[in-house]
């Protein structure tokens, strides 16, 4: 019996291969087309050839802990400790996953705000959780409103999505006083946030919740090498949330060896 007899394939693959199979510029999935930096090649295959393809602690390797350290406190003013904040995933999906299946039990409910990334409702799914699906204003900013009217007791999270996949949509100032307004009524509910296009804006400067000191206590902060660095497929993201949280983030992401 499956566990999800409702889910189909992942529109973003139905849609890269219709693109692919027409020749058509493909607007579907959220691979960026810059070149990969050469300095980042050169790295590689430099690494290819030293004896380092092992495992590595699970939380990541500590060099690489250290450089996310070092780039979130130069972008965001945040300070995370190295050993207990922060955790290299499979790609940001994965992390996503992992977090939602940390915290998601039978019965409670996930607000996802739509549009919205295609992962998210399985990943509720299957952690026995029930998804509610909440739409966005028609310039695809979120609806205070609607988000406040859909939570109950049963709700345990609410997963944002800045800069938006797939509308591109970034957050304002007013956008956050909002949820944090919302969110100090409600002290137990948690906040997932995807981040991985964080890095990549063009008109306007995206606002990290790493930098809302009202809400960093109670967010896990979903980000992506993949996209920051045009190398998707080379599966690499990472997490970061308290230390209260992250332990539980880790007993889960021990099962995956991750």
């Amino acid at each position: 019996m499956s566990k999800l007899p409702n889910t189909t394939a992942s529109i973003f693959s139905v849609m890269s291969q219709l693109a692919s199979a027409n020749n058509a510029i493909n607007l579907s999935q959220g691979f960026p087309n810059f070149s990969v930096d050469e300095r980042l090649l050169e790295i590689s295959e430099n690494l290819l050839t030293t004896n380092i393809h092992q495992y590595t602690p699970m939380a990541g390797l500590p060099s690489l802990l250290e450089k996310i350290t070092l780039l979130t406190k130069k972008n965001y003013q945040r300070t995370i400790n190295i050993s207990s904040e922060v955790l290299v995933t499979n790609g940001a999906t994965q992390g996503i996953y992992t977090a939602i299946s940390a915290f998601i039990s039978n019965e409670d409910e996930v607000l996802i705000l739509d549009p919205s990334y295609d992962s998210y409702e399985p990943s509720v799914l299957v952690a026995g959780g029930k998804p509610v699906r909440i739409s966005l204003n028609d310039d695809y900013s979120p609806n205070f409103n609607r988000i406040a009217a859909a939570i109950t007791s049963k709700t345990k999270l609410i997963i944002i999505n800045n800069p938006h996949n797939p509308t591109g949509k970034i957050w304002n100032e007013t956008d956050f006083e909002a949820l944090e307004t919302l969110l100090e009524k409600y002290p137990n509910i948690l906040l997932l946030s995807d981040e991985v296009y964080e890095y990549i804006s063009f008109k306007h400067p995206h606002i990290s919740v790493n930098t809302r000191s009202k809400l960093v206590a109670k967010t896990i902060i979903a980000s992506s090498f993949g996209k920051s660095l045009h190398v998707t497929g080379w599966k690499v993201g990472y997490l970061i949330a308290p230390k209260q949280l992250m332990d539980e983030i880790k007993k889960d992401s021990s099962i995956f060896g991750i």
